[in-house]
């Protein structure tokens, strides 16, 4: 698929088409009669039933093809399809049955569905069962495919051949594959976010941590308890940047490490550096991404103490904003040219023009949508404002649950 849209609509399409099927095997079961007023017609019980069906079975899919998730779904895609029975393959064995039969058509699986496997074509066949008493006549099978390909195969089991039977099982094996799709393009965005951690931890320059521990050791002769303690903020900021679970964090979190970096950043710059903090209590449970404001912070300081002698401010402020927990990080630096500052934000960074802002906007609009993305105010000689808007109630929109 080319991108969700698509896939929307490649799913709308299979429910549509399952829920006709479901409704004529429906209407074929009651013969015709009237429907009970109270219930709706048979055509929106129908179509309520197919919906409520294909709910159930997303969720296994989404966390991609593997038995487990296959055991899981395999009943309620069966029951979706109203076949005699159903199951689902990777590449090379079935991963999942439901239905009568399984004791002697389930070795007969790989070989009839290797066609499929191979073309990607849906395909009917017939079972050559030797039992007159299993219902087991006719098997459709169509492929469930993912980015890379054909992954496995649905086959749906029939007392007869039905062409309705195979386009309806081939429809459910696409919005199959949009899930399947779909959980491949969670994984590749854990993967991306994972990959932006990374690169954000590695940004935590060589050369700061070299400065802050020759600041530390500066203070060992003249003053060792200060010393001491900036030891241990440098412990605790290291411990935190570089943690190994979890992509989201508090906004507690994320600001005591901001003043353990803050901390190692005063050792060194002394009076140069001046820092406001202005934090509504109310906002400190938020979560958002992980090392999200670490960046912007460090981003002010370089920027502030750029070329001054004089020193510079930052000032970082949180507050509340109804639904949202609003962050600003300023400083009254040497700011940025916009177009730069642009340029910047589409990744075209030229070196130590400020990678961090870009990662962090991108990532803000993975998790929340286009319009969390940073809103930055800046000028030539004008300073800093990097403002992030973070919703209170939702880790991220577009964060699959586990």
């Amino acid at each position: 698929m080319s991108g969700i849209a698509l896939a929307a609509a490649a799913a709308a399409g299979a429910v549509l088409l399952a829920a006709g099927f479901v409704l004529g095997r429906l209407a074929a079961r009651r013969g015709g009669r009237s429907a009970d007023p109270d219930l709706g017609t048979p055509v929106e019980r129908a179509t309520f039933h197919t919906l409520h069906t294909a709910s159930l079975a997303a969720p296994p899919l989404r966390a991609g093809l593997t038995e487990e998730t296959a055991r899981r779904a395999a009943g309620t895609l069966r029951s979706l399809l109203g076949t005699e029975a159903l199951c689902l393959t990777d590449r090379g064995a079935v991963l999942a049955w439901d239905g009568p039969g399984e004791d002697h058509h389930r070795a007969h699986v790989p070989e009839q569905a290797a066609e499929t496997l191979e073309t990607g074509r849906s395909r009917s066949v017939h079972t050559d069962c030797a039992d007159p008493a299993c219902p087991l006549r006719w098997a459709v099978i169509a492929p469930l495919t993912g980015e890379d390909g054909v992954l496995g195969a649905l086959v749906a089991y029939g007392s007869r051949e039905s062409a309705v039977l195979v386009r309806a099982a081939t429809e459910v094996a696409r919005w199959a594959s949009v899930q399947l799709e779909l959980a491949e393009l969670d994984r590749s965005r854990t993967r991306i976010v994972e990959a932006e951690i990374r690169a954000l931890r590695a940004q935590i320059s060589p050369h700061f941590i070299f400065n802050s521990l020759a600041a530390i050791a500066s203070f060992v002769r003249t003053d060792p308890e200060q010393a001491r303690e900036l030891l241990l903020e440098f412990a605790d900021f290291t411990r935190y940047s570089f943690r190994k679970h979890g992509e989201f964090a508090q906004l507690a979190d994320e600001l005591r490490s901001i003043e353990q970096y803050l901390a190692l950043a005063g050792a060194r710059f002394g009076d140069r550096l001046k820092v406001t903090l202005q934090i509504a209590p109310e906002v400190l449970p938020v979560t958002l991404p992980f090392l999200c404001l670490q960046p912007l912070v460090e981003n002010a300081v370089k920027h502030g103490l750029e070329d001054r002698e004089r020193g510079c401010r930052v000032t970082i402020a949180a507050r509340d904003a109804g639904a949202e927990a609003v962050v600003t990080v300023e400083d009254d630096g040497i700011g940025m040219d916009p177009e730069l500052l642009r340029a910047v934000l589409r990744g075209e960074h030229p070196a130590g023009s400020g990678i961090g802002l870009s990662n962090v906007d991108e990532r803000l609009r993975q998790v929340y949508g286009a319009e969390y993305g940073l809103v930055i105010e800046t000028g030539v000689g004008a300073g800093m404002k990097v403002t992030v808007r973070i919703p209170k109630y939702r880790q991220g929109v577009h964060r699959s649950s586990p």
